[in-house]
């Protein structure tokens, strides 16, 4: 039986330091900062030291001594400020690879005209959605799926790395068992599991606990399984009509934390990982702009009998316009004025550069140029300049495109053969050929100034011209825009003083 039976702890304990890490990137990355310090505080809430975990050892201690884990005083307002750079980040990780869709080339008309329709349903959004996932994961799972009531093609889905347990053969995924918590009910828990084989999808639910899978019950005592209950045989199984495994694992970089972890060292690492600290320092520095600022704010202290009266026995007051004014419960004295004006610096120059040194070094660590974050202005430059200028990026997005490309050729290999096995048609499935765009696009008016160079030059051909000014043109419009200008130039005809053809 390929799927679990007997009640065993969930998920398998040899996952913990990889479904940690992934917690702590996906906390950086949600941007919550409720989540941050329930991370590093390990606060209970109604203890009577909130700052018990500071001196403690061990992991809770250390995590604890990070900036996001010095509690808030009990009565206090929170002032703790966050910066969401994790989000941009790995946002702009996928608009390096996606900003332009990724072409798809078979050698069967059939087969090209069925790829591009199912690519063009929604797929780029899918794409990018599932890089983001995998900088901010350390990996992403992609796989076909269909519902015939509901749509008459298949389509990609992204699956989440840390509800999932992956099996390598060889560096290579060769199963997949994903797991969705659907119900939870008086401290049970029910469990959907899909294991991905070579050819067949195995389903079962199980109830059990928070800790463990628990034991099997049948499909149809989940809302969101018992549609399976009817399609699966005897083991739980069902064809998926591709003879090899339809998930693909895309690691985001290659793995440095688990090397020496055997059945962990194919998972990737995020872009988030070893810059941690480095963000924490960055939100404590803004959190400590945004104190010089609130300490910044101009007093002038008076004795409560300079402001204003409420009558006898009743004390003073005074108007909340005027803000300046502090109030202190002291006597006024007749020589002398008693005005104190309370003004802090605040240290804006100290406060960027240190921030904007914290983020040019997260950026740098993760791979990343400051330019491709609009960090450096917004001066108009050339494609070349740009490129010159992010060549950390391109680098790190060029190693990324050498894991996306061949998982790609395979998942769409399998979204054909799942939408002739499901729907039929005259496709015949094949992996197709990957070619990313370029997602830095040169300027108009600089490949004109180029083409006219190379022409005046006779340098070059205009098929070679029209091709550079076009490098998203197929070969027959490249001919039909040669032939037009070729008309419009009036040498269309043949050179009557050539003799034979030009090889």
């Amino acid at each position: 039986m390929p799927l679990p039976m007997g009640d065993m702890a969930w998920p398998p304990p040899y996952l913990g330091p990889a479904l940690d890490a992934m917690h702590t990137w996906d906390t950086w990355w949600s941007g919550d900062p409720d989540r941050l310090e329930d991370l590093y505080s390990g606060s209970t809430g109604g203890a009577p030291d909130p700052k018990r975990y500071q001196f403690a050892g061990g992991v809770l201690g250390k995590l604890a001594r990070w900036w996001w884990g010095t509690p808030t005083a009990p009565g206090e307002r929170r002032t703790k400020l966050h910066v969401p750079i994790a989000g941009d980040l790995c946002g702009g990780s996928a608009d390096l690879l996606f900003s332009e869709p990724p072409r798809f080339t078979v050698d069967d008309t059939d087969t090209q005209d069925r790829l591009d329709a199912l690519a063009d349903d929604g797929m780029l959004a899918t794409l990018q959605t599932a890089a983001e996932v995998g900088a901010a994961l350390g990996g992403v799972y992609l796989r076909p799926v269909y519902d015939q009531e509901i749509a008459d093609r298949p389509w990609i889905v992204a699956e989440h790395a840390d509800r999932a347990i992956p099996e390598f053969t060889w560096g290579r995924l060769s199963a997949v068992t994903f797991w969705k918590v659907v119900r939870e009910h008086d401290g049970q828990v029910w469990r959907w599991l899909q294991r991905h084989e070579p050819s067949i999808i195995y389903h079962g639910l199980y109830q059990g606990t928070k800790e463990k899978l628990g034991r099997p019950v049948p499909l149809e005592d989940s809302r969101e399984t018992e549609a399976f209950a009817t399609l699966v045989d005897e083991d739980g199984g069902i064809p998926t009509g591709y003879d090899k495994l339809d998930v693909v694992y895309i690691p985001n970089q290659a793995s440095r934390r688990w090397r020496s972890a055997e059945r962990l060292q194919n998972l990737g690492r995020s872009d988030l990982d070893g810059v941690e600290s480095l963000m924490d320092a960055l939100d404590e520095t803004y959190s400590s702009w945004m104190r010089d600022i609130r300490l910044g704010k101009g007093r002038i202290v008076v004795p409560n009998a300079y402001l204003q009266s409420n009558g006898p026995g009743r004390g003073a007051g005074w108007n909340p316009d005027q803000e300046a004014f502090a109030g202190l419960d002291m006597l006024a004295r007749a020589d002398s004025g008693q005005l104190t004006v309370a003004q802090f610096a605040i240290r804006v120059q100290e406060h960027r550069d240190t921030a904007e040194d914290l983020v040019n070094q997260i950026l740098r660590s993760a791979g990343y140029s400051g330019q491709t974050f609009g960090i450096g202005g917004d001066v108009a430059v050339t494609a070349t300049e740009i490129t010159a200028r992010e060549r950390r990026s391109m680098t790190t997005r060029g190693r990324k495109i050498l894991r996306w490309r061949p998982a790609l050729a395979q998942l769409m290999e399998a979204l054909l053969a799942v939408d002739q096995h499901v729907f039929g048609g005259s496709i015949e499935p094949q992996r197709p050929t990957i070619e990313f765009e370029d997602s830095v696009q040169e300027d108009p008016l600089s490949l004109a100034n180029t083409a006219d160079v190379l022409r005046r030059a006779q340098a070059a051909s205009t098929d070679t011209l029209v091709r550079m000014a076009h490098p998203e043109w197929d070969d027959d419009q490249v001919t039909a825009e040669v032939r037009r200008i070729q008309v419009e130039a009036g040498t269309a005809v043949p050179d009557p003083m050539q003799v034979g053809d030009i090889p």
